[in-house]
């Protein structure tokens, strides 16, 4: 949990934390339609590499992204494996027979159960658990003494490939963007760039003012819910509490233990903000003043420009290549 970064803010004096946070907001979706409109490999590898770019000239650190990235590590493993195994298009990139026999069945249990009992010692436990699968599967498919279990064939498509990877790396560019977004802009000042953009929704009867208001806390106590959850985690494994250990069963006790007094927390915590509010005579669509002034420069103007050419050369390279 102590990795998850998404709805902090990180202090910070570069180019991204002089922008006005409306311009950060409209950018940040005028670069996911982008990578929405992308079909290639090669051109979102390019997207990547300009996020990248952004990160540097962010003035934020590349390894704190990819920490934030470990807690989505399943999903995108999931994804990946799912688009390999099931698009069966294009050259055929592997063709190989896995079987199972009753010597390797063994091995592959054994080698289930140290990577089990060492994961806790390993500090990349995603990667090792990534190493521990491709090794089993080179077994399977490589080491088959002993008698003949099952065997099943397995079949890797470049098409399968190539769309398992575009996928991963799309993700990966859309939370990077998100991020971006929050650890650079205070709250506050998120909250007033939500409001001005969502204005027009005044129109249709629609208070703009709620709604931004609602993402804003919602972005806020993520990691402040986040760190109270690790200390609870960390109070219980003092006591003797290993939410790595046990039978499932077990584990479902404990992930109810860690839930009972987070809910707690949680309610209390919105009384506390709600009693704060009332105490400063906020009332929801009243008029109210503020305090920080959003000011859009020149820099605002050209960023946005710069991204509607990036979602223009989209549209056009999807067109017409």
């Amino acid at each position: 949990m102590k990795n998850i970064i998404v709805g902090q803010y990180i202090p910070g004096k570069s180019f991204l934390y002089k922008m006005d946070p409306r311009s950060k907001i409209l950018a940040l979706f005028i670069l996911m339609v982008s990578a929405f409109v992308f079909k290639d490999i090669t051109h979102i590898i390019y997207m990547l590499l300009g996020v990248l770019v952004i990160l540097k000239i962010g003035g934020i650190p590349i390894m704190r992204i990819a920490r934030g990235l470990r807690p989505i590590m399943i999903l995108l493993l999931f994804t990946f494996t799912f688009q390999v195994l099931f698009i069966k298009t294009g050259p055929v990139i592997l063709d190989t027979v896995l079987t199972l026999t009753t010597i390797n069945i063994g091995i592959m249990i054994l080698a289930i159960v140290v990577w089990y009992y060492t994961r806790r010692y390993i500090k990349s436990k995603f990667f090792y658990m990534v190493l521990v699968i491709v090794g089993i599967l080179t077994m399977l498919s490589l080491f088959t003494p002993g008698t003949v279990i099952s065997s099943s064939n397995l079949t890797i498509y470049e098409d399968g490939l190539l769309g398992a990877s575009f996928i991963m790396v799309r993700l990966i560019i859309i939370v990077t963007l998100s991020t971006i977004l929050t650890l650079t802009t205070k709250p506050t000042d998120l909250n007033l760039g939500l409001e001005r953009i969502l204005k027009p929704l005044n129109l249709v009867k629609i208070n703009s003012e709620e709604i931004a208001l609602i993402i804003s806390i919602a972005l806020r106590y993520i990691p402040t819910l986040l760190d109270e959850a690790n200390k609870i985690m960390l109070a219980q494994a003092s006591r003797g509490v290993d939410f790595t250990e046990g039978k499932f069963k077990d584990k479902v006790m404990q992930i109810i233990s860690l839930l009972v007094p987070m809910f707690i927390i949680s309610f209390k915590r919105s009384d506390d903000l709600a009693n704060a509010m009332e105490a400063r005579s906020f009332v929801p669509g009243n008029k109210r003043t503020r305090i920080h002034i959003l000011s859009w420069q020149s820099r605002d103007t050209l960023v946005i420009v710069f991204c509607l050419l990036v979602l223009t050369a989209t549209v056009v390279v999807r067109v017409y290549l």
